[in-house]
């Protein structure tokens, strides 16, 4: 039973706060706080039955953060807000003695750069201070860890090739949208590829790879190789890997119009002086584009997110598919959102459990895949994101 707080108050922030909320045996006080509190009074009304505290936080703030906490007096925080606020969250929580968690890597607001370097420098501060840190707790990063940690366990002698493969196969009706916040998705589908092989990154151009693709319950759809940020830390701790690898898909209308918004200068995170101020385009971009909070109540169609993963067992090869479909209708009817933020919040609740209950506890900063998958694979199934699995079939990658 836990005191938790919950910073972001975007899509996945409202679907944490539902799960949350679902779940008041384990979760018995709940505070959602952002630098906009209405956006928080808004999510706490719709999840009803007063089981929700609001408030304003600035999360770039670590003083103002500190203070808060220390007024709050949460367990354990997990943090929905942006990716440039990781550090400065995780600074608080060390100063105030709260475990923490995360669905997504820092990034410096200045450059895109996915690393999880700064976040692992601070293990030995957590490790001393007896707290956990758990990093990228979400869908993927997260439950795609979660996922290659299970089949290593239970099918797999050594894992030798993965591919995370990741379909939204919804229509939302908008003609250009992100899915989640426009600045941290534009950054990240516009930069470079980049995959594992051989012992080595290799590096291509924006899309520069891709491959039709079958989904389950959903065919064929074209996947470009990207580059995403557990690739990083699941090649660490699964070391036989000779290849890993990560697609994406888009429609042709959406990269026509990401296209246009970098030819343009739209894309860019340097600063330009517009009538006597800086403005970053990016974030001006940010401000004109649909809410993806928004979008759920007309999005059709579902997700499909899995691993594709070849190996070795009892000596002989072995391939295994493992995923989850989510409809973008089921998740609206009962958060609000659409599926991408469902199956990012959804995680970020189970992690949380999986730290207040003891089962993922240890004093340091830990992927997931570095903990037990086997609660964590439990709970999906009983929170809405039941997983299958393919033995035995042609990976096609």
């Amino acid at each position: 039973m836990a005191n938790v707080l919950i910073i972001g108050a975007g899509g996945v922030g409202t679907v944490v706060a539902h799960k949350v909320a679902q779940v008041p045996e384990v979760f018995t006080d709940i505070t959602l706080a952002s630098r906009t509190k209405s956006k928080c009074d808004r999510i706490a009304e719709a999840v009803g039955g007063n089981r929700i505290t609001t408030a304003q936080v600035d999360a770039d703030d670590v003083r103002q953060l500190v203070e808060f906490f220390t007024s709050v007096k949460p367990a354990m925080v997990i943090n929905v807000a942006l990716p440039y606020q990781d550090l400065s969250i995780m600074d608080a929580c060390l100063e105030t003695g709260v475990h923490y968690l995360d669905t997504a890597n820092y990034e410096p607001p200045d450059v895109a750069q996915f690393e999880y370097k700064w976040q692992w420098a601070y293990h030995d501060r957590f490790q001393d201070a007896g707290l956990t840190a758990i990093l990228g707790c979400g869908f993927d990063p997260g439950v795609t860890g979660v996922f290659t940690a299970y089949a290593a366990k239970h099918h797999f002698d050594e894992i030798h090739y993965l591919d995370i493969v990741d379909c939204n196969a919804g229509d939302h009706g908008r003609l250009f949208a992100t899915n989640f916040n426009p600045e941290i998705n534009i950054r990240e589908v516009t930069q470079r590829g980049k995959y594992w092989e051989g012992e080595r990154w290799i590096e291509t151009e924006p899309h520069e790879i891709h491959m039709p693709l079958h989904y389950p319950d959903i065919g064929p759809r074209e996947s470009y190789l990207m580059y995403h940020e557990e690739l990083e830390s699941l090649v660490k701790h699964f070391p036989a890997l000779k290849r890993a690898r990560f697609w994406m898909t888009f429609g042709q209308e959406y990269l026509t119009h990401l296209r246009v918004i970098q030819n343009i200068g739209m894309a860019s995170i340097e600063p330009v002086l517009y009538e006597g101020r800086e403005i970053v385009p990016l974030q001006f971009l940010k401000a004109v584009l649909p809410n993806p909070g928004e979008l759920g109540e007309h999005y059709l169609g579902e997700t499909s997110i899995g691993c594709r993963i070849r190996g070795i067992k009892n000596h002989k090869e072995k391939t295994y598919y493992i995923y989850n479909n989510c409809k973008h209708q089921d998740a609206y009817r009962e958060t609000g959102t659409q599926a991408v933020n469902y199956t990012t919040g959804v995680p970020a609740m189970i992690g949380a459990r999986m730290l207040v209950t003891g089962h993922w506890r240890k004093a340091g900063v830990f992927n997931v895949e570095e903990f037990d998958p086997d609660p964590f694979m439990q709970q999906l199934t009983i929170h809405g994101l039941p997983w299958h699995e393919l033995h035995d079939v042609d990976l096609e990658v």
